[in-house]
């Protein structure tokens, strides 16, 4: 069910860690040292992923390799969006991933968020998909594409400043090969054609009404791997475990990449999901016990005889 644990979101991302609180990111670097071991205590054949980088900064990652952070985990996750947010062009995708590769030789890198939205014109959404796979399909081992679904605009972004970023902020709602209303967009059929070896990365709200619709498109699609999240700040929530065995029930058929992250406001130093807790130890506490709910080690076959 699940191949690999993504520890947080876009850690050098202002909308999902303030810097303000932890500026050096030394809290970062030991709760996620903390989360990668009680992981690998349950299970330590899973793959551990640092939370995909946005923007794709190699210095970044050389400071949380200072701190050891590196020696926890398996991939190096990167985040990009040329053609909606990013200052590069969209065949640099080569070059973003050497320069990460040249930091960090003995790890994986995975495009675990890659997309182009169709703010301006579904065209260029169809465009995006066709040179993403071309750029870095056989690139990387794994690329997800952000997302299946357009974010409904009622449900509002996660972005420091709402609707005062301009149309920055509102780009985040074209994302999706299909609108919010269920329509298709040009673009999913093109991706289609990229949909065995291009996966999807979409984000599940609690609850969400869209999670067997979304089972139905990725079975149609053919779409073999999935990049998701469970929420830590959901986990507090009345039902959680019930949502959660849900979520995770439906999507048992996809090789899945689950992103732990958001702190509950309760447990931050400021009552922000961006925030460090004051206790690192309650995320490790939350990433062991969703590894030992759906995906324990497997136990160790008897050794033949003879």
């Amino acid at each position: 069910m699940i191949e690999a644990a993504m520890l947080w979101n876009e850690p050098n991302n202002k909308s999902h860690w303030d810097p303000e609180i932890d500026p050096e990111w030394t809290r970062f670097a030991e709760m996620t040292i903390g989360a990668a071991k009680a992981i690998e205590a349950v299970n330590p054949g899973l793959k551990r992923v640092l939370g995909g980088i946005s923007p794709i900064d190699p210095f970044f990652i050389q400071r949380l390799q200072g701190y050891g952070v590196l020696d926890h985990v398996d991939v190096v996750a990167l985040h990009g969006f040329p053609l909606d947010w990013n200052l590069w062009p969209i065949h640099d995708w080569p070059n973003k991933v050497a320069e990460i590769e040249a930091v960090v030789p003995d790890h994986e890198i995975w495009v675990t968020e890659v997309g182009v939205g169709s703010f301006g014109a579904e065209e260029v959404q169809v465009f995006g998909v066709d040179r993403t796979a071309e750029l870095l399909v056989g690139r990387v081992p794994r690329i997800f594409w952000y997302s299946l679904f357009d974010l409904p605009m009622e449900w509002g972004a996660t972005t420091r400043h709402k609707e005062a970023e301009g149309s920055s902020y509102y780009r985040h709602f074209y994302m999706g090969l299909i609108k919010a209303d269920g329509t298709p967009k040009l673009a999913l059929d093109h991706y289609a054609r990229h949909a065995d070896k291009m996966g999807l990365m979409q984000w599940f709200h609690f609850e969400d009404p869209r999670l067997d619709d979304a089972v139905a498109w990725m079975k149609r699609l053919g779409v073999r791997h999935l990049r998701t999240g469970l929420s830590w700040a959901d986990y507090f929530r009345p039902n959680a475990l019930d949502w959660f065995d849900r979520q995770m029930e439906q999507l048992a058929e996809f090789e899945t990449t689950v992103t732990f992250c958001f702190t509950p406001e309760h447990l931050g130093i400021a009552e922000h999901h961006t925030s460090a807790p004051r206790d690192p130890t309650g995320f490790a506490d939350f990433c062991a016990e969703m590894i030992e709910r759906y995906a324990p080690a497997l136990p160790m076959r008897a050794a033949a005889n003879g």
